[in-house]
């Protein structure tokens, strides 16, 4: 039996169950990098695919070894062999051993209902498939990892069938046997009462891979722990097919800071949320910024009791340190907000307010009537930060607009049945003493304003060449008064090194983006100038 001792080992299955959610998709290149990343987190399992099932699999499975790996095991996964086939003519096992992974995990059936109808073969012969395949493996020199699908709906509809798939895999020399809750619908008290039993028959280490259907599996993952598993499965931020799998940026921060048992360690668990992010960013999908210990709004802060509270003693409203796992502490500043809110954001940036003075309580006035009227700091703190920087008595500008006009020219389809849509911008602004005067053209006038900017611009700030817009959003915020309806714009800009978000207000949607728009280069230009000194 393997001595697997008080550790709790987490296997991740990112690469292959999480790649079964809608929207993700995963070349070659991208499932190494997040294998590497992952790695760095310090699990202490990646499975990297299922081999018989495509050819990027495959390569996958040939390029992986080239990785200089610090920590991971890496896995193959595949099913036990097919019904009425033996094991070692089956092409799914074939392939499984072609892997040439150090760990192979197989997934058996354990409810009889799947194996009638699903697999169309008799109980006594799963039992042999399982135990075929598994004894098949260890021959070879694997450790094996046995996951027993529908374990606990198999369970509750057969106990006495399910214990004895288990015992099959255990006779026949798994290393781990993982209870499988594949349809998500469990709750944390089946979880336990279900594991307790399987304990008084399964000696062989166990371990948990728990789905979300029923928002629960993470808490599953905790009730097996707590019963005694010692192997957790699950996803980085919780991707899987439907609802997704138990989300591992929670699970291990919970059984490490909250259970006190031993996972991954401290200083990995310190790269917990930049690991977050960068999957999330490698598989195309927006962070989730209420995802609990790792999402951008888990420690952010916005009614102004609440952050008062916290400049006393964080502990007041938070549950843990964020730098715990790699968070940070955000304060929000809206028509919510207090005196104390400005501070701390004041603090951040070096300025010299005090709770009580004049300028404090007329800053926080003035962000309340602009949030009134429909402004968005808390989305949008590029934008907050430059009002902060006016409101001291900082330089935030470093251009002035003399004059902008807009032409949008459309002209009759043309002989292939094309409309011409045409937008030009004519700018003149003030540098210094220096006035600059150009004109550019443009997919759609938001456009040829950004490049008429750039074009006066860039020979006076030629890092703004580096700054790229990554999202553009309009929300109409007065929907009854139609087209004349006031609409704020939400501009995201990058660089190197990060994302800033600024926002823009007018009944004309061309002033509102050309405030998010200058908000957004004079942001990344005062950046910029306090980095050089």
């Amino acid at each position: 039996m393997k001595d697997v001792g008080d550790l709790i080992y987490i296997y991740d299955t990112t690469l292959r169950d999480g790649t079964q959610a809608e929207g993700i998709s995963l070349t070659v290149e991208d499932k190494l990098k997040i294998t590497s990343k992952i790695d760095e987190l310090g699990v202490h399992y990646i499975e990297g695919g299922w081999p018989g099932s495509n050819p990027k699999d495959l390569e996958y499975f040939k390029r992986v070894k080239e990785l200089p790996l610090k920590q991971a095991k890496i896995s193959a996964f595949s099913s036990t062999r097919r019904a009425g086939c033996r094991v070692e003519e089956d092409t799914n096992i074939k392939a499984l051993l072609e892997a040439e992974t150090p760990v192979v995990a197989i997934f058996g059936k354990t409810w009889d209902y799947h194996v009638t109808m699903a697999l169309k073969t008799t109980l006594q012969e799963n039992i042999n498939m399982i135990k075929d395949t598994v004894c098949y493996l260890k021959k070879h020199g694997r450790e094996v990892i046995y996951d027993a699908e529908q374990f606990f709906d198999g369970f509750k509809a057969n106990p006495d069938y399910a214990l004895a798939t288990l015992k099959a895999a255990a006779e026949a020399g798994a290393d781990w046997i993982v209870l499988c809750d594949t349809n998500g619908g469990c709750l944390p008290e089946e979880i336990e009462r279900i594991i307790n039993r399987v304990q008084e028959e399964i000696k062989t280490p166990l371990g948990i891979h728990a789905h979300n259907d029923a928002e629960l599996a993470v808490a599953n993952s905790l009730a097996a722990v707590k019963c005694g598993a010692r192997q957790v499965q699950g996803c980085i931020n919780g991707f899987g097919e439907r609802c997704g799998n138990a989300n591992l940026c929670s699970v291990i921060p919970n059984l490490q800071l909250k259970m006190g048992l031993s996972t991954i360690g401290d200083l990995s668990l310190k790269r917990l949320t930049e690991v977050s992010r960068y999957v999330s960013e490698i598989a195309n999908m927006n962070p989730m910024n209420n995802q609990p210990f790792v999402g951008a709004s888990a420690f952010a802060h916005k009614a102004g009791i609440h952050v008062s509270a916290i400049l006393k003693d964080p502990v007041t409203y938070e549950h843990i340190n964020p730098e715990l796992v790699g968070n940070r502490r955000r304060v929000l500043v809206s028509e919510l907000a207090g005196a104390s809110n400005i501070l701390f954001k004041a603090r951040e940036l070096g300025l010299d307010l005090t709770k009580d003075s004049e300028s404090t309580r007329r800053l926080s006035s003035e962000i309340k009537e602009l949030e009134h009227k429909g402004y968005q700091f808390e989305g949008a703190e590029a934008s907050l930060e430059l009002l902060l920087q006016r409101s001291a008595g900082q330089k935030a500008e470093f251009f002035t607009l003399e004059s902008l006009k807009i032409l949008v020219e459309k002209r009759p389809a043309n002989g292939n049945g094309e409309e011409l849509i045409n937008s030009e911008a004519m700018i003149k602004l003030r540098v210094g003493d220096q006035v600059m005067h150009t004109a550019a053209e443009g997919d759609g006038p938001v456009n040829a304003v950004d490049n008429a900017l750039r074009k006066a611009l860039e020979g006076f700030y030629p890092s703004l060449k580096e700054m790229h817009l990554v999202d553009y959003k309009v929300r109409v915020l007065d929907g009854k008064d139609g087209t004349r309806a006031k609409v704020r714009v939400l501009i995201e800009s990058a660089d190197s090194e990060g994302t800033w978000s600024t926002v823009g207000l007018s009944e004309n949607i061309i002033e509102a983006s050309w405030q998010a728009l200058t908000d957004s280069m004079n942001y990344f230009l005062l950046r910029r100038r306090n980095k050089k000194t």
